[in-house]
C-alpha cells in the first residue's frame, strides 16, 4: 500500500515524507472480518483509521429499520481523523467491514506522541478545527435560515388558512340566514278543509334554492296552488324565487285567471330582468264549491293524477313557456274537477332526475307506479311517502337538483274526472 496516502490526511499534509514515512512505519496493520464493526456511533473516540485492503461502509442507526449507508471507504481512504483531536468526541457514525479488510490504526497516545516530537502540527489541528468551526457554523446558520423560512411559510399558510376558515364561516352563516329567510316565505301551515286536504315537502340540493311552493286561500271559496322551479340552483336562484314569489302573491287575489297572473308576473320580471334567469311555474285555482281546479303551466312539469282505484295518469298537457325568458308566452291552460278519493300531485323536475349511485334516474314511471299506492293517503301522507321513497332510491348519492311536491286531495264520496282544454 503506497504510504503516501497519509499525506491527503488534512492533519499531516505538512510533515516531511520521510517523516511520515518513519510514522507509518510504526503504525499496526488491524484486520476485520466482512459485517465486523470497526467501531459504533456513539462510542468514545480514539482512533484513526486509513483502509489499505478491502472496503469499510460508515452508517448511521446501524442494525436498525432507519439504518442510512452514508458512505462507503475502499484503499488509500480513512475515517475518525477528529477523534485525534477530541479527546472527549464521540463518533457521530458507526463504520463496520463491507469485506474483509485491513486498515493502519493510529491510536490518540500514538498521535500524541507524534505531536511531541513535532509540534507544527497543531498548526494544522488548529488549521483543521478552525475549518470545520467555520464549516459548523455555517452550515448551522443556512440551517436556522431555512428553518426560519420554513417557519414564516407555515405561519403565513396557518394565516391564511385561518382567514379561509373565518371567511368560510361567515358564507356559512349568510347561508344559514338566507336559508332561514327562504324557508319562511314558504308556509308554515297549509289550508285544511273538509272535502279537501293540502301536502307540501321541499328538498333543497343546497343550503338554499331555487324551488318554490305555496298554498293560500283566495277570496269566494277558492284556493290558490303554487309550484314552481327556478333555473339553477343556490343564492342567485333563491333570489328570484323570493321575487316571482312575491309578484304571484301580489297579483293573485285580484280576481284574476291563474293564465292572467302567470302573464302579469312574467311582465312584471321581463321589465325588472336583467339577467338569463327564469322559472317554470305551475300555478291553480281550486273552487271548493265546484270542486274545479283551474291552472295555467308555464314550461313547468305536467301534473300527476291518483284515482281512488290506484289508477295514475298524467294530465294531458300542451307546450308552455316558462316565465322570464320572453314577454309574450304561451301557457298551457286547463280545469279539471276533482272528484272524491282523487288525488292531484305536482312535482319539480328534480323528482324525475334524481340519481341512484347507479346513475339511474327515478324517472316518470317511478313516481306514477309510487303513486298508485297511496289511493288512501292524504295529501300531506302522499308528499311525506314519495319523498321517502325517493331518498331510499337516491341511497346517499349526490342530489343535483331542488324536489318540491305539493298534493291537493279530496275527500271520498263522488264520482269521476274531466280534464278541458281551456285555451
Amino acid at each position: 500500500m503506497d504510504k503516501t496516502v497519509f499525506l491527503k490526511i488534512p492533519l499531516f499534509k505538512e510533515l516531511p515524507k520521510l517523516e511520515l514515512f518513519k510514522l507509518v512505519n510504526q503504525l499496526p496493520v488491524e484486520k476485520y472480518e466482512a459485517g465486523t464493526y470497526l467501531f459504533r456511533e456513539g462510542d468514545p473516540g480514539d482512533s484513526l483509521y486509513v483502509v489499505t485492503d478491502g472496503t469499510l461502509e460508515i452508517v448511521l442507526a446501524a442494525e436498525t429499520r432507519d439504518e442510512m449507508l452514508l458512505r462507503v471507504c475502499g484503499p488509500g481512504e480513512y475515517v475518525g481523523e477528529m477523534s485525534l483531536i477530541m479527546p472527549k468526541g464521540k463518533r457521530t457514525a458507526s463504520v463496520r467491514a463491507k469485506q474483509n479488510s485491513s486498515v493502519w490504526m493510529m491510536s490518540r497516545e500514538k498521535f500524541n506522541e507524534v505531536l511531541l516530537q513535532w509540534p507544527h502540527l497543531a498548526y494544522s489541528m488548529v488549521e483543521i478545527m478552525s475549518e470545520r468551526l467555520d464549516s459548523s457554523n455555517e452550515s448551522a446558520f443556512h440551517d436556522l435560515v431555512a428553518k426560519n423560512q420554513a417557519l414564516q411559510k407555515a405561519y403565513d399558510e396557518l394565516k391564511a388558512a385561518q382567514d379561509q376558515l373565518i371567511e368560510k364561516e361567515r358564507l356559512e352563516r349568510e347561508l344559514q340566514v338566507a336559508a332561514d329567510i327562504q324557508m319562511s316565505i314558504l308556509p308554515d301551515d297549509l289550508p285544511d278543509f273538509e272535502e279537501f286536504s293540502f301536502g307540501a315537502r321541499i328538498l333543497p340540493a343546497r343550503q338554499v334554492g331555487g324551488d318554490l311552493y305555496d298554498v293560500f286561500p283566495l277570496k269566494g271559496d277558492r284556493v290558490g296552488v303554487l309550484i314552481g322551479d327556478v333555473a339553477d340552483k343556490g343564492v342567485p336562484s333563491a333570489l328570484f324565487m323570493a321575487r316571482a314569489h312575491a309578484l304571484l302573491m301580489a297579483e293573485a287575489d285580484i280576481g284574476l285567471t291563474a293564465g292572467e297572473v302567470l302573464r302579469m308576473v312574467n311582465t312584471h320580471i321581463t321589465r325588472l330582468q336583467k339577467s338569463t334567469q327564469f322559472v317554470t311555474v305551475l300555478y291553480g285555482i281550486l273552487d271548493l264549491k265546484t270542486r274545479v281546479f283551474s291552472y295555467a303551466r308555464a314550461g313547468h312539469e305536467p301534473p300527476l293524477l291518483l284515482h281512488a282505484d290506484g289508477s295514475v295518469e298524467r294530465i294531458p298537457h300542451s307546450p308552455g313557456m316558462a316565465l322570464g325568458l320572453w314577454e309574450d308566452i304561451t301557457l298551457d291552460e286547463r280545469s279539471l274537477q276533482l272528484l272524491p278519493g282523487d288525488t292531484l300531485l305536482l312535482y319539480t323536475d328534480g323528482m324525475t332526475d334524481c340519481r341512484d349511485p347507479k346513475s339511474e334516474p327515478f324517472g316518470l314511471d317511478r313516481i306514477k307506479t309510487n303513486l298508485s299506492g297511496l289511493a288512501n293517503f292524504n295529501a300531506q301522507q302522499v308528499c311525506d311517502h314519495m319523498l321517502d321513497t325517493l331518498n331510499h332510491f337516491r341511497d346517499g348519492s349526490k342530489q343535483d337538483d331542488d324536489v318540491t311536491l305539493v298534493a291537493v286531495s279530496a275527500a271520498s264520496d263522488q264520482s269521476t274526472i274531466r280534464a278541458t282544454k281551456k285555451r
